[in-house]
């Protein structure tokens, strides 16, 4: 083997997914197909679920440090509060992706992680014991790697979810945006954030001193997939929908999406599995591609890294697709539903209004909020402690070592059995999983947990916490714990216990 897991594709998912791996002990390769950074930044933010996810491993200063939190989100336009009990990190932070990628890819180096760039795949061969990944590196002959896994993360034209067979399955396009970064001398405004207009919507948002992200959207128009794409036809859309180019010039990289909807029918293919767009296209209304790549790259990497060392059956990896595959549809939903709001329109006006005013309402707001930023993601559980499934709160502890938070807990990607209520049951549970499985012995600071979806819970006995954070098992201050309960949780998301 040359390495236990190839990843394709060295955008944000893919990079995360190999930290991720890194972090649980397995050998990676990424292997690119452009032969260097292109500076293009389709993205622009990160949410608050993937922020506590960069908090969990230790690295969320680097990305604060070069970016902005902004106390402000939208859905189709329509502004949404936040609430900071929610969250230790309740408001987006606006940061260009070629920042992300960059912040990501220096972490990636110092965890060990291998690159070839110039390497597109060009066939992908699996067997019972690896999959043989054939690499167009230009030369007469093809290279090619030898892994036990391989995970395409190569975008929404994926080559390797083509070469896997996999299915992507959808809706078609039926506007046309183009988007790009540019300097805008004449604009009258710091920024604008989805201006409606008759022939079609625009945006121009400021994400350093004097540069513009221009985004404009034009309905019922399509070009050819392949069509390239200039900045003379972004000045043009916008002098179409603004009326004015603002004085665009100087333009850094432009580009085109649609609102296309497309979602891989399975997210494993025996060896092969998809993670971010490769897995899912959609309209990216509230920034939520990004996101939840990095949250697929989460869940599955600790549960790739278990299969690799021996620690955990192969059928774990099938809870990947049972538990990302259903966040994937919701997104598709909430964008379609998005992408129409946002239609120019007289019938669209009158549903924008009805429904700004209904986000009036508490409920409503805070169920928008969890959803694009994925705070209250439930993944399927056996038992039911209102924690099970959901993401951890950030809560305070008291430890033998002092205070601390939840997330420092998660910095080296090992699952944690948090002991709040000193039970020897917990302890002597966990023994024949100690290789694997921290326990922490602590105190809450608070006797009530907020938990989004949910609300305000008594702070639990004792719960064990997966490495991407979310809660496999629970109990209550109030009731019995089941040690065999416990147990069966361990056994199974982290493999049998050890003998003797």
């Amino acid at each position: 083997m040359d390495a236990d897991v190839v990843i394709a594709g060295a955008g944000p998912t893919g990079l995360m997914l190999a930290c991720e791996l890194r972090l649980g002990g397995a050998d990676v390769v990424v292997v690119e197909r452009l032969a260097e950074r292109t500076g293009e930044s389709r993205a622009g933010g990160i949410h608050s679920r993937t922020l506590e996810v960069l908090d969990q491993r230790g690295v969320l200063d680097r990305f604060l440090a070069e970016g902005e939190l902004q106390p402000v989100g939208h859905f189709s336009g329509l502004y949404l509060d936040f609430d900071e009990s929610e969250s230790r990190h309740p408001y987006p932070l606006m940061i260009l992706q070629s920042a992300i990628e960059r912040l990501l890819e220096e972490w990636a180096s110092e965890l060990g992680v291998r690159f070839r760039w110039s390497s597109p795949v060009g066939g992908v061969h699996q067997d019972e014991s690896g999959v043989t990944v054939e690499l167009d590196t230009g030369d007469a002959a093809p290279a090619a790697l030898r892994a036990r896994y391989l995970v395409g993360c190569d975008g929404g034209r994926s080559t390797v979810r083509r070469l896997a067979g996999i299915d992507f399955p959808g809706t078609e396009p039926t506007m046309t945006a183009l988007i790009g970064d540019v300097e805008l001398p004449d604009l009258p405004e710091e920024y604008v954030w989805v201006r409606r207009r008759p022939a079609g919507d625009y945006s121009a948002i400021a994400f350093e001193p004097g540069w513009y992200r221009v985004i404009t959207s034009e309905y019922d128009r399509v070009p050819g997939r392949d069509e390239p794409v200039t900045f003379e036809q972004l000045r043009q859309s916008l002098i179409r929908v603004a009326g004015t180019d603002f004085g665009m010039r100087e333009p850094r990289w432009v580009s085109r999406f649609t609102d296309a909807a497309r979602q891989a029918a399975r997210y494993r293919a025996g060896r092969v599995l998809l993670a971010g767009d490769a897995a899912h296209i959609h309209f990216p209304a509230g920034g939520q591609g990004l996101n939840m790549g990095v949250q697929d790259a989460v869940n599955l990497g600790w549960k790739l890294a278990a299969v690799v060392r021996g620690e955990a059956p192969e059928s774990l990896l099938d809870s990947y697709h049972a538990e990302r595959h259903p966040v994937g549809e919701r997104v598709l939903q909430n964008t379609r539903a998005q992408s129409a709001l946002v239609r120019p329109g007289a019938q669209t006006d009158a549903l924008r209004e009805v429904f700004g005013s209904l986000m009036v309402f508490d409920d409503v707001n805070r169920h928008l909020r969890h959803m694009l930023n994925a705070l209250d993601i439930r993944y399927p559980v056996e038992g039911d402690h209102p924690l099970e499934g959901r993401r951890v709160p950030d809560a305070d502890l008291d430890t033998s070592e002092g205070a601390a938070y939840v997330s420092e807990l998660l910095h080296s990607a090992r699952p944690v059995l948090l002991d709040l209520g000193g039970s020897a049951e917990v302890a002597a549970a966990v023994k024949g999983w100690a290789d694997r499985v921290d326990l922490v012995e602590a105190r809450s600071a608070d006797e009530l947990w907020t938990v989004p979806a949910v609300g305000e819970i008594p702070a639990p006995a004792a719960l064990l916490v997966r490495p991407d954070g979310h809660v496999a098992w629970a109990a209550s201050a109030d009731e019995a714990l089941d040690p065999a309960a416990l147990r069966t949780a361990l056994a199974t998301w982290f493999g049998p216990p050890l003998r003797g």
